[in-house]
This record gives C-alpha cells, sequence and structure tokens, in this order.
C-alpha cells in the first residue's frame, strides 16, 4: 500500500464536514489499508481520511497490544452517541504541528459505526481509547483539538504557526 501526505493546519479541507461512506468496496479497503501505513508511519495513534485529503466518514484507530504491534480498527461513518464522565489529557495532533496540549473529554463513549464490509458496530471504549476515538470523529466533523483550547492559547499557537511556517518559506527560496 501507500503512504498519504496528512494535511497540516490551516488547510481548508481539515474544516470540511465529512461526507458519509454508502460503498463498501475494494477501493474502500485500499484507502483503509493507506491510512493504517500513514497512521503508523508518522507515527501516530489515529488518523480520519479528511487529513489526508478525503473529506469521507473514516477513521482508523490503533489498538495494538504487546502480542499484536500492529493492530488497528477501521470505522466507517463513526458516531458518538453517548458520553459520560470526564477526563482532562494531553493531545496532539499529526494534523496540528508543534503543539500539544490538555483537552478535557467524555471517559467513556458509546461509539456506532460500520464496518468496511458495512456491517453495524456498536461498542464502549474508556480512557486513552474513548480520546482517540472522540479526537479523530472530531476531525470529521471539522473540529480541530485546539478548537477545544482557550482563545488565548488557541491565539498563541497560530502565532506559533505562523513563525514556523515563515520559517519553512524562508528555507524553501
Amino acid at each position: 500500500m501507500s503512504i498519504r501526505k496528512i494535511l497540516t493546519f490551516p488547510h481548508p479541507i481539515l474544516r470540511l464536514k465529512a461526507e458519509p461512506i454508502t460503498v463498501f468496496d475494494e477501493e474502500l479497503h485500499t484507502l483503509v489499508q493507506d491510512m493504517v501505513d500513514t497512521m503508523h508511519a508518522a507515527p501516530g495513534v489515529g488518523l480520519a481520511a479528511n487529513q489526508i485529503g478525503i473529506p469521507r466518514q473514516l477513521v482508523v484507530v490503533d489498538n495494538s497490544t504487546v502480542d499484536n504491534e500492529r493492530a488497528y480498527l477501521a470505522l466507517v461513518n463513526p458516531r458518538i452517541t453517548a458520553g459520560e464522565g470526564s477526563m482532562v489529557d494531553e493531545e496532539g495532533c499529526l494534523s496540528v504541528v508543534e503543539c500539544f496540549a490538555k483537552v478535557k473529554r467524555f471517559r467513556k463513549i458509546h461509539v456506532t459505526a460500520q464496518d468496511m464490509e458495512g456491517n453495524p458496530l456498536q461498542f464502549d471504549a474508556e480512557d486513552r481509547f474513548a480520546r482517540i476515538i472522540q479526537h479523530e470523529v472530531d476531525h470529521l466533523l471539522g473540529t480541530l483539538f485546539i478548537d477545544h483550547l482557550s482563545t488565548l492559547k488557541r491565539a498563541l499557537y497560530k502565532k506559533k504557526l505562523k513563525k514556523i511556517l515563515q520559517e519553512q518559506e524562508m528555507e524553501q527560496q
């Protein structure tokens, strides 16, 4: 399969609401495998399709264990239908360069989705696994984790990003 380019903020596709997937075919399987390869190469623990420029409701989440180092879960058209409790922990994002911040999320969630064949899925997720799923589902809604930060922290990040982008532009000249 292939590793795709991960789009970074402020790319406009990251702000689009992803479209539902209605066709479950070999092309979808290839996309999922490309996303998994891209996620592991980054390295990351989750990836939404719009992060690689495809505004479709698809996420992959790393659920590796000691026994299975490269396991993943593909969620098609995922929805978080319930949430309870809360926890604050640090997050980063493959699409938000050089930014890590504490974000409040549900501690436990109920997820409904489809698998790659179109079969319904339903499960509960807790703690870190729940955090990753919430982060990725946010992407499908056009929301980045920095949107959960205070106005001040978001403004400071945008200022930092502007400087990073200017430095990259100068290096390319």
